[in-house]
């Protein structure tokens, strides 16, 4: 049974599901609306696909280089930034539904992996940015 994690704005979705080692990375390029970056494992156990003009040309010229930061670090900043868009989410007559239509469903007692914490935690700083929001603590300006 696969465990998800969904993300839909406008343009935004981000599927996770529960863990395996073998992880694939298909990135496309362009900076189009089928701008889309996709992380499977072998046995499909875990699927992450983000799909957002802009997201995946942000990602290879800005985003801090894979192995910058810890794993750990990257689990640490993905539960705090979730669990404020959670927050959002649970409080429709005062923030944005464009923005935070559904809740995240991230655990942090499942360990997703390096890849799938890398993405998440540099789709929620582009996210940040491009959209002038705070989900709390600090957020590099990138």
């Amino acid at each position: 049974m696969k465990n998800s994690i969904y993300i839909l704005l406008t343009s935004v979705t981000l599927i996770a599901c529960s863990t395996s080692k073998n992880i694939i990375s298909d990135s496309n390029k362009s900076a189009n609306a089928n701008d889309t970056i996709r992380i499977v494992n072998k046995d499909l156990q875990f699927e992450v696909i983000i799909f957002d003009p802009g997201f995946s040309n942000w990602l290879n010229s800005r985003a801090y280089p894979r192995g910058f930061h810890s794993e750990s670090y990257l689990e640490t900043k993905n539960n705090i930034y979730i669990t404020e868009w959670n927050i959002r989410a649970l409080q429709p007559q005062k923030y944005n539904t464009n923005l935070y239509d559904m809740t995240i469903n991230y655990s942090p007692n499942i360990k997703y992996g390096y890849e799938v914490n890398y993405l998440i935690y540099n789709y929620l700083v582009y996210f940040q940015n491009v959209y002038k929001q705070r989900l709390n603590g600090y957020v590099p300006i990138r």
